[in-house]
């Protein structure tokens, strides 16, 4: 036992050291895409990571600033600067603030147990929302081949680019190789030291962390401890105004940042076997920004890429998240000239082995396998997460999925009739009875047709919605309108109340008294269901 824990600490400190690695350009460039200071990125990816590493609830899920949020930060940061004096940078507190009232709206989802809806999202939302994501962190990554000459960003060409794939190719032939030499080795880790080596010791000159911050217009890495923002509340009016100003982006950066949150958490669950808590998760999301907002953090959610690198290095345990985010920190504090001296194609090489380990490449194999329906959403899912965003991409998914389910239920709708002995017609109804399915339910009837009593049993089906239930009143009233009696049979006792509270009327026609045992054994399943 003493010995599982030792080897589970070892390669939980050895992912965190890999994963703090990989946090830093990418918390740099976010910071950029958000046009706010690189210190803004890292301090958020330090506290998030920190506190969803110790509350949250998926042990092993790393969290930080992200490129999904700082897309929707950009216009918010240049509204809220236009608004203040030249140089005043108000659009960067405005930033914290709204931060702060997103971590409050998803600690508010968490604590009313909202988590758990992630459940509805189908499997194929969920593979075109892995490819989309994996096509974005590659395209992300090719943005690094390019190089300010004369103070614009071009591509690079020559010697220079070849070197650079050369890099890259290096580290990720190490990630490939040297699990096949020896498992217990962490691959990225070593693929980073060797290439940074061979550019120190070599003398070469390629992009470097450092360099990267510098003609991104940043200072270096260099910061203390975050400070509290007091400025906040002064440079912040508490009004209306500014509710209705931030309150859309809050619930925009919220929706988003949940749910890529609450999906990396199930990609990690399928991952590693295990079963993380939705609604903590939220909760400790929500409170990670809430700090970071008061700390001078731009807010973040979980990250996918960095999520994979931690597991797929061996990181299970809390652990492995707390020393990525205490490491970045050190970083910021004591190491940052050395971390500076990275080259960036050792980082790219290590994300692109991450696009490779993420994409669901079985999804090009059941494409003509799977209904047509499940192959168009997880393709609209992909193409709608690179070209918008992930909230945006899911939403549709699932609005899509949902409408296939509705239709082809709405299809399944059936009545069986037949006569008794007295000479009244029975409509069994088989299947669900909900808005899709309405309008063929009318059509099994047939009112002047029919003699003066029939019996409509619903046995065999369920009365799901408002719609349903709104269908059913009206024919009764239209057999009752031609004269003749209509008796309900086996309806749900919830459809009863509900039809009875409509028109008290109704309780006429509805058969409470019902001898037949197999009602018992359908109305006991469906209060279990």
């Amino acid at each position: 036992m003493a010995e599982f824990i030792r080897k589970r600490a070892k390669n939980d400190i050895l992912s965190g050291l890999t994963v703090a690695l990989a946090l830093v350009p990418e918390a740099v460039a976010f910071a950029f895409v958000a046009g706010v200071d690189p210190l803004v990125g890292l301090y958020a990816a330090f506290m998030i990571g920190l506190i969803t590493a110790v509350f949250g609830g998926r042990p092993g899920m790393i969290s930080g600033a992200t490129g999904a949020l700082a897309v929707v930060m950009v216009s918010l940061v240049a509204t809220g600067n236009d608004m203040g004096a030249e140089g005043e940078n108000l659009g960067l507190y405005y930033l914290f603030a709204t931060v702060i009232l997103m971590g409050f709206i998803q600690m508010g989802v968490g604590l009313l147990k909202l988590g758990k809806f992630v459940r509805l999202i189908p499997h194929p939302v969920m593979m075109g929302f892995v490819n989309g994501l994996a096509i974005v962190i590659f395209l992300s990554q090719v943005g690094m081949f390019k190089g300010v000459v004369n103070g614009e960003s071009q591509w690079l060409q020559g010697m220079e680019l070849y070197t650079m794939l050369g890099l890259v190719a290096l580290t990720m032939g190490i990630m490939y190789f040297l699990p096949m030499l020896n498992k217990k080795l962490p691959e990225a880790l070593i693929a980073i030291g060797v290439v940074s080596a061979i550019v120190i010791l070599g003398g070469l000159d390629v992009a470097t962390v450092g360099s990267f911050i510098r003609d991104g217009g940043g200072e270096g890495l260099k910061g203390g401890l975050p400070q509290f923002q007091m400025a906040i509340f002064s440079k912040v009016p508490m009004t209306w105004e500014t509710l209705a100003f931030i309150g859309p982006y809050a619930l925009i950066l919220a929706a988003i940042g949940l749910i890529e949150s609450l999906m990396t958490l199930n990609l990690v669950d399928e991952l590693t076997e295990t079963r993380g808590n939705s609604n903590q998760e939220c909760i400790a999301q929500g409170g990670a920004n809430i700090i970071t907002g008061l700390f001078g953090g731009m807010g973040g959610c979980a990250m996918i890429g960095q999520s994979i690198i931690n597991i797929k290095s061996g990181g299970r345990t809390r652990l492995s998240g707390i020393v990525a985010a205490v490491t970045l920190l050190f970083f910021i504090l004591f190491a940052s000239s050395l971390i500076e001296r990275v080259p960036i194609s050792a980082l790219v090489g290590v994300m692109f082995m991450v696009v490779i380990g993420t994409f669901a490449w079985s999804s090009f194999r059941i494409l003509n396998k799977i209904p047509l329906s499940d192959a168009l959403v997880l393709i609209s899912v992909s193409v709608l997460t690179v070209i918008f965003d992930l909230a945006i991409a899911v939403i549709v998914g699932i609005i899509m999925s949902a409408l296939v389910f509705a239709w082809e239920n709405a299809k399944r709708i059936r009545a069986r009739k037949r006569f008794l002995e007295d000479g009244t017609k029975v409509y069994e109804i088989w299947g669900p009875l909900f808005f899709g399915s309405i309008q063929t339910f009318k059509s099994k009837f047939d009112v002047n047709g029919d003699p003066d009593e029939i019996i409509i049993d619903f046995m065999e089906s369920r009365v799901c919605d408002h719609s349903a239930l709104e269908a059913l009143f009206q024919m009764v009233e239209k057999y009752e309108a031609a004269g003749k009696k209509v008796h309900v049979r086996h309806l749900s006792e919830e459809c009863q109340y509900l039809m009875v509270k409509a028109s008290p009327t109704l309780a006429n026609v509805i058969e409470q008294d019902v001898d037949d045992p197999r009602y018992h054994v359908m109305a006991m399943v469906n209060q279990l269901t």
